[in-house]
């Protein structure tokens, strides 16, 4: 079953694909129409090639706020806002309708002084991010962003010499990980740092049993803590 498909469908729902991944992430996967699709996409992005971020945060605008208090965490509000706004139910004579734009919050959090509704504050600071999330996101609430974990086995093999009877093993494996504003980024890791729902390489370093295994493998925990992972081989 291909989960794939064209780059310009893929381009076209990226705006808010991101943002009901986020939210179906966070509630489990729960079974809807939006939640199937955002899974699915979340999955593509982790079959090769390329690998992408699973979850591209930076994508799904989640601040638009006059703050007056820079003091003050807001957080826990703009984290309310996106998601009632995700929760709303879609409209039903389209009933398989996609998660619309129009109900996301814009994309840039505003700084400056008060003023009347509709005005432009004095003294505006614009603030755009890229690659982060746009708003603060290193409160608990959002754990479940830094909980996902990409790892990429490249290559895992185990042979036996003909030669002289040593097993030869060799291996590259990546780890992506979120930081604390949901950054991401890749580092070297091991077969041995695998976690236990991986399959594929259960006896690899068991004596000299013949391997060669490659696979992408994505875990997480949703925001009451449930455990869940998906694997793609190849």
């Amino acid at each position: 079953m291909s989960l794939v498909g064209t780059s310009d469908r893929t381009q076209a729902q990226t705006y808010p694909i991101d943002c009901a991944i986020l939210l179906c992430l966070s509630g489990g996967w729960p079974a809807s129409v939006p939640c199937s699709r955002a899974r699915a996409e979340f999955i593509r992005r982790i079959t090769p090639w390329p690998i992408e971020p699973p979850l591209q945060i930076w994508r799904c605008p989640m601040g638009a706020s006059f703050q007056l208090d820079d003091s003050v965490d807001r957080g826990g509000r703009f984290y309310d806002v996106l998601f009632d706004s995700l929760r709303r139910p879609l409209p039903q004579t389209f009933p398989d309708a996609p998660l619309q734009a129009a109900s996301m919050p814009v994309p840039a959090v505003f700084r400056g002084t008060e003023a009347e509704p509709g005005q432009v504050p004095g003294g505006l600071a614009l603030r755009l991010v890229q690659n982060r999330a746009d708003i603060d996101i290193s409160g608990p609430e959002f754990n479940f962003v830094r909980s996902i974990r990409v790892y990429d086995v490249r290559y895992a093999r185990q042979r036996e010499s003909d030669r002289d009877g040593d097993c030869n093993r060799s291996a590259v494996v990546v780890l992506g990980t979120y930081g604390t504003q949901g950054d991401f980024s890749w580092q070297r890791s091991s077969p041995g740092a695998l976690p236990e729902a991986h399959v594929g390489l259960e006896r690899y370093g068991d004596h000299c049993p013949s391997i060669y295994h490659r696979s992408v493998f994505v875990d997480w925990r949703d925001y009451e803590g449930n455990y869940g992972f998906e694997q793609v081989n190849y």
